[in-house]
């Protein structure tokens, strides 16, 4: 059997997989800080707000949609 890359080739950083290898979810409680030196990225808001607070004020359904849409 061939190793699998741990991350998406689509995507920036680093993220884990489950047992049947689709993207984990992030975790809602994620400080924004660590959302932006992951990513590279400056979303201009509180870095210790929670991703999922972030994500609800701005009308994001993901990570994922944040990263493409920064």
């Amino acid at each position: 059997m061939a190793h699998k890359s741990n991350d998406a080739p689509w995507m920036r950083g680093d993220r884990s997989r489950n047992e049947n290898w689709p993207l984990r979810q992030k975790r809602s409680d994620t400080h924004i800080w660590t959302i932006e030196e992951k990513y590279w990225i400056n979303l201009n808001t509180r870095s210790d707000m929670h991703l999922w607070t972030y994500l609800d004020k701005n009308n994001i359904g993901s990570l994922n949609d944040l990263i493409n849409w920064n």
